[in-house]
């Protein structure tokens, strides 16, 4: 007898329906066929003993199952439920007239018990898609399923509460969300507030910019004078999430598995802070069938790279094409997936192996040539896709004692929201483009013009200081975006002065 169940497969971030054929016939053999991985192939033994702890049996006869498409590889554990429910039906064991009008995904234990999955929202959105009435999967997942409307979610802890719903003996109540006011409850919760930071007014300017205009960062300063604390609050600063952006980031987050049981929808900002070991595989994704790296994780938010130096070179360099294109291609023999990858560069740094070059009150203790030798590990061309290079200074005892109110999150926040919806005028009729820092070159001509006392103070930043030509267009960029901060239709001296500040790491003999 022959039975076909539905369950999917997640390739990068969008899922494809398969379907689970299942024969029993007169023999003695199982098969399993359609390109299944070793975690797929598996499932026979972890099926057989969930059917006999819930009173059923695994069928003595030739039992064929054929993965479809068969051309495509299946991998991981989650087919394990509509393996066995398709088994079910084939031996005559349970009748379900309905089985076709359901997507079933779920990892079965030796009990029976179920196991949440990955990829869940991407799943219910295919199911939605191809026109099915439910989904049934784990109840850890339900919540982020839930989310997509016009497809019932049921949710599950086992495979004899699965197969009661399906024949009609129990009836579960389809799990619904309202996903608009879900978001709106959990919108810009950070625990992290810049009305907690004392003193550095200098570096809360550079990343209120910074996250006005979509700028990457990188602060380079001795230990402890608060590069990483200030580089966490950088999200709660950030424009809140759109509902789009809440999707396709909670979609990339399903499908590596880190949306914990009560979670369904991001509403906040993603900060991702990897350790300087990861390998460059790691960071921007891969594998047999590539996952989502770290940038893509940190899509719609920020990647923040603490002690940069000490990144390997070769993990660095994988982020140039990224940062440029705001995604990333993964290619492989017979698949190539695309992830999103439009997130914000953070990076901190010492400014030498010791610590201390440039510091106001200690020595700096390393040998002649070393501190340029430190700072030549981060390559010119990653050099060049950083806007502002901001220098930190230690607080002062004074300045951490005081009682003076600091400007909280909130208000900042307010500021930026602003200078972004200039920007959304700015760019309506470029779709691709969100804000200054991913203008071209053509478009910083056209936008970006200056007055000729503004080009004689540049051309004077350039020659005096040792600017760079690729500081020309940043610091244009900047410029645009402190005239956004400040209302100002125009680019003004003022702005650019400020503009060329945040060039430090451009300029000749900084490390002499």
């Amino acid at each position: 007898m022959l039975a076909k169940t539905f369950g999917s497969a997640v390739y990068g971030v969008d899922a494809h329906i398969i379907t689970i054929e299942v024969n029993v016939s007169t023999g003695t053999k199982f098969f399993m066929v359609g390109l299944p991985d070793s975690a797929v192939k598996e499932s026979e033994h972890r099926v057989e003993s969930a059917l006999k702890h819930n009173g059923y049996h695994m069928p003595r006869q030739k039992v064929i199952i054929n993965l479809a498409p068969a051309d495509i590889k299946k991998e991981g554990s989650a087919y394990d439920l509509p393996i066995a429910i398709g088994i079910l039906a084939a031996s005559g064991q349970m009748d379900v007239p309905t089985l076709d009008q359901y997507l079933i995904m779920g990892e079965l234990a030796l009990d029976g018990s179920l196991r949440p999955i990955k990829g869940a929202l991407p799943i219910a959105i295919e199911g939605r898609n191809k026109g099915f009435k439910g989904i049934i999967l784990p109840k850890e997942n339900a919540s982020e399923a839930a989310i997509v409307d016009r497809l019932e979610v049921f949710g599950v802890s086992s495979l004899q509460e699965a197969v009661n719903h399906l024949i009609g003996k129990t009836t579960i109540i389809p799990l619904e969300y309202d996903t608009r006011d879900m978001f709106q409850t959990h919108i810009n919760e950070y625990e992290a507030d810049f009305a907690n930071v004392q003193g550095q007014e200098n570096i809360k300017r550079s990343l209120e910019i910074a996250a006005a205009g979509g700028h990457n960062v990188i602060m380079i300063g001795p230990p402890g004078a608060g590069k990483t604390m200030l580089a966490k609050r950088l999200p709660s600063i950030l424009p809140p999430l759109t509902l789009q952006e809440s999707l396709e980031t909670t979609k990339i987050h399903s499908v590596a598995g880190n949306l914990n049981s009560n979670s369904s929808l991001i509403a906040t900002r993603p900060f991702r802070s990897p350790h300087h070991t990861i390998s460059d595989v790691a960071l921007v994704g891969g594998g047999g069938i590539p996952q989502p790296g770290e940038i893509s994780l940190a899509n719609n938010g920020v990647l923040f790279l603490d002690e940069l130096p000490e990144f390997k070179r070769t993990v660095l360099e994988v982020m140039r094409q990224p940062l440029e294109e705001r995604k990333v291609t993964i290619s492989r023999a017979k698949i190539s997936i695309e992830f999103p990858a439009n997130f914000m560069l953070i990076a901190s740094m010492n400014p030498c192996p010791c610590g201390y070059y440039n510091h106001p009150e200690k020595e700096c203790v390393c040998a002649p040539g070393v501190v340029q030798k430190y700072l030549n590990k981060v390559s010119g061309p990653l050099l060049d896709r950083i806007d502002l290079h901001v220098e930190v200074t230690p607080v002062s005892f004074d300045q951490l004692t005081e009682d003076r109110k600091t400007e909280s999150s909130d208000q900042i926040r307010e500021r930026v929201i602003q200078a972004r919806k200039i920007q959304s005028e700015r760019f309506k009729n470029h779709p691709e483009i969100f804000n200054n820092a991913m203008m071209n070159s053509q478009m910083v001509k056209s936008i970006c013009q200056i007055n000729q006392a503004g080009k004689a103070l540049l051309k004077t930043a350039m020659e005096k200081l040792g600017l760079s030509a690729r500081a020309y267009d940043r610091i244009l960029k900047v410029s645009r975006t402190i005239a956004d901060l400040a209302g100002k239709e125009d680019i003004q001296i003022e702005h650019l002065a400020e503009a060329i500040q945040y060039r430090s790491l451009d300029r000749d003999g900084w490390a002499n």
